[in-house]
C-alpha cells in the first residue's frame, strides 16, 4: 500500500471508486469479467496515478487477477470515461490490482464455520 494519503487524494479516490465501480457494471462489456467489486482506490498525492484495488465476486484469486488484467487494458477507456464524469484538471492513470482481502475473508469465514460445524457435531456425541 502506498504512503498515506492527503485528504484531497483520498476524496478523489473514494469518487474515483464509485464512478469505476458504476461504469465497470455498465459499460465494459467482457465476457472476461465478471461481478467486479472496486474496494478501494489510492491516488498519488500528484493526482497523477491511481492504484484500483478490485475483486471479482465469487471467482477465485486466479480469477480475479485475470479480470484485473483485462480491466488494465480497458484503462485507457475507463480513463477517458472518468475523465468525462469528473471534474478533474487532469485524470490519473489507472492501474487495476486483485484485492487478495476479500479471500483472507472468505477463507476466515469457512475456518469459523468448520469449527462451529465441529464443535456441533461434538455436542451432539456427548
Amino acid at each position: 500500500m502506498m504512503a498515506r494519503q492527503s485528504p484531497r487524494s483520498r476524496r478523489v479516490g473514494d469518487q474515483i471508486q464509485r464512478e469505476l465501480a458504476t461504469l465497470i457494471r455498465d459499460e465494459v462489456r467482457d465476457p472476461r469479467i465478471g461481478s467486479v467489486t472496486v474496494s478501494g482506490v489510492e491516488v498519488t498525492r500528484d493526482m497523477g496515478h491511481a492504484r484500483v484495488y478490485m475483486t471479482v465476486l465469487g471467482a477465485d484469486a486466479e480469477e480475479s487477477r485475470r479480470a484485473a488484467e483485462v480491466l488494465n487494458g480497458a484503462a485507457s477507456f475507463l480513463r477517458r470515461e472518468l475523465g468525462r464524469r469528473m471534474v478533474l484538471r487532469s485524470t490519473p492513470q489507472l492501474r487495476f490490482h486483485h484485492d487478495p482481502s476479500f479471500d483472507r475473508g472468505a477463507r476466515l469465514t469457512g475456518l469459523i464455520d468448520s469449527v462451529i460445524r465441529r464443535e456441533d457435531e461434538q455436542g451432539r456425541e456427548d
